[in-house]
């Protein structure tokens, strides 16, 4: 009945630590993944910047006139204030997926046959005030930004992202190409060339993007195109060194000053690319807390595995003394067997955790379900700490008193 107790320990202890690997292993690609998520350049730069997004109610702003006269008075307002590097008005702001689409072969490229139906996709598109790429710091890469001169009525400006001017222009220079967005629309020149930024979500590519230039007026461009004018959904972007606190309370007495009943959300835009890596952050955490419990046990397990096996050869331990072996002669015995069922136990933790790295590799990033370093790091964490708790009742053993173990039954 001993000998199956102790097999059955054994066998439990070699168990718990090949579980214990797979979710050290999974928790350590999941890691891996969470510090390549954040890594991920956005296009654009989210430190000092805050955001404040707002949406005027149709009983409140029924028509077009009262809400573009609501937008004009709040952009006056905030060119004012104080401690601020730059600032934006813009209908909809990265990272958040949402933004104003229509098809790709929607767009026509002047001089060249119009695109047919296989040029498939969506173009993203938003309308902004001059001061956008500033206040997030989107690199211009070739060209210029907006500026005030852009926004009177006899202008048709435009500003492409990266990817687009790629698609539409392929080798040749976007600068000075004349773009039509709707069929009986206006031509668009393009002014500038901006750096992609991330709409979608960090792990997805960056979509084309082009932006306009908000106007003072209302319909001003042309018949069968849509006016770059906010209609009711707005947001304020601000890039300043001063507390968040303290520019929220400014931005919150403005927009009170031209209405009290209009709700402001606020909010850094570190908190909202934030929000972009908050799945995996989650899923990294409670992989890891579930790893650190699993080793724990397995070393607790180990502990007790190697006690009850110097228990049952207290007399065994103590004749090897007598016959002239030294405590370091014991301590190196008792750790060859634990290292025997450490052994096993990583070895089937390794075929684990390498199945359970080809199920994760949908979730992760940037990194391999059986990345070699990964285990290899893994591996040898757990058998340190697996020997180190079998090490510790070995030393035990090797100080039993080889005269009182033989007097023991």
């Amino acid at each position: 009945m001993d000998a199956r107790s102790g097999l059955l320990r054994q066998s439990l202890a070699a168990a718990q630590i090949a579980v214990s690997l797979v979710l050290l292993t999974a928790a350590s690609l999941l890691l891996q993944s969470f510090r390549n998520v954040e890594a991920v350049p956005l296009g654009m730069q989210s430190e000092h910047v805050l955001t404040a997004s707002m949406s005027l109610g149709e009983a409140s702003y029924p028509q077009p006139e009262q809400r573009q006269a609501f937008f004009e008075q709040l952009e006056t307002r905030l060119s004012s204030m104080p401690g601020a590097d730059a600032f934006a008005l813009s209908d909809e702001i990265p990272p958040s997926g949402r933004m104003h689409a229509k098809p790709y072969n929607g767009l026509e490229v002047y001089g060249e046959p119009r695109q047919g139906d296989e040029a498939g996709g969506m173009v993203g598109w938003r309308i902004v005030t001059p001061g956008y790429f500033s206040a997030l710091r989107i690199p211009i890469i070739r060209g210029r930004g907006f500026n005030e001169t852009d926004r009177t009525p006899n202008e048709s400006l435009i500003v492409v992202s990266r990817t687009l001017a790629q698609r539409l222009l392929g080798n040749r220079d976007a600068l000075r190409a004349r773009i039509r967005l709707e069929p009986d629309g206006p031509w668009y020149t393009v002014i500038g060339v901006a750096e992609n930024v991330k709409n979608a979500g960090v792990l997805a590519e960056a979509d084309p993007e082009y932006y306009v230039v908000r106007k003072h007026e209302i319909g001003a461009a042309a018949s069968g195109d849509r006016s770059p004018t906010l209609d009711r959904r707005a947001s304020i972007i601000v890039r300043s060194s001063l507390a968040p606190a303290t520019i929220a309370n400014w931005i919150r007495e403005q927009v009170s000053a031209l209405d009290p009943t209009l709700p402001v959300e606020i909010e850094t835009m570190n908190e909202r690319v934030g929000k972009l890596a908050a799945r995996p952050r989650f899923n990294a955490s409670v992989l890891t807390i579930f790893a650190v419990i699993g080793v724990l046990l397995a070393a607790i397990g180990l502990y007790g595995v190697v006690s009850f096996l110097i228990a049952q050869r207290t007399q065994e331990i103590g004749i090897r003394m007598a016959l002239g072996a030294t405590p370091r002669d014991i301590t190196r015995l008792v750790l060859a067997r634990a290292s025997r069922w450490t052994g096993a136990g990583i070895l089937l933790g390794l075929i684990g955790s390498l199945a359970a790295g080809r199920v994760m590799a949908v979730v992760l990033y940037q990194v391999s379900g059986g990345d070699a370093r990964t285990l290899a790091e893994s591996m040898a964490i757990l058998a340190a700490i697996a020997l180190l708790a079998a090490w510790i009742p070995s030393r035990r053993a090797a100080r039993i008193d080889p005269v009182e173990a033989l007097r023991r039954e």
